[in-house]
């Protein structure tokens, strides 16, 4: 079982551990920090007001098995930087635990009708757990970020409110 807690600053210094080279950090967070992460850069996220961070906590094994945000903005919330550190905790439903408990967490904290995100159209594991909790590939929204030479293109998926809670049942 997880839960999100609220991220602070004296967690930085473990999620900081885990992101050991700029792909995965560019993978975590998209093109917004810099490598190495700093807790600088994460306090600048734990002080904007529109940005909510979490640690996902395994409650049965008692330990912070990972990082997540929310980032609010005018029409919709973004759920981001959902990282799963340990890969041998990856395929086990974690994510999908973990995305279901940010919408919930959103649609019931903020006003917004919609929720989206951004992954990398490589990370195919990510992608179906997200049509899985009922995400929909926005085919108009695409990003790239350029990395040793290479491009990787971001896809843009959203959810509505009334999608996610018909889903749950």
């Amino acid at each position: 079982m997880i839960e999100l807690q609220i991220f602070k600053t004296q967690d930085a210094p473990e999620l900081i551990s885990k992101i050991k080279d700029k792909r995965a950090l560019l993978q975590f967070a998209g093109p917004a920090y810099l490598f190495p992460l700093t807790r600088e850069q994460l306090d600048n996220d734990l002080n904007n007001e529109n940005r909510f961070m979490f640690r996902i906590f395994d409650t049965t094994e008692q330990n912070t098995i990972g990082h997540a945000q929310i980032f609010l903005k005018e029409d919709t919330f973004l759920l981001g930087r959902i990282l799963i550190w340990d890969e041998n905790n990856r395929g086990k439903g974690y994510g999908k635990k973990t995305v279901m408990e940010l919408l919930q967490y959103g649609f019931n904290t903020f006003d917004r009708k919609t929720a989206e995100l951004n992954v990398y159209d490589w990370n195919t594991g990510a992608i179906e757990c997200y049509k899985k909790v009922g995400f929909e590939i926005d085919p108009d929204l695409m990003n790239e970020a350029s990395i040793d030479n290479e491009i990787w293109i971001s896809i843009n998926m959203k959810i509505s409110k009334n999608a996610f809670e018909s889903g749950k049942l």
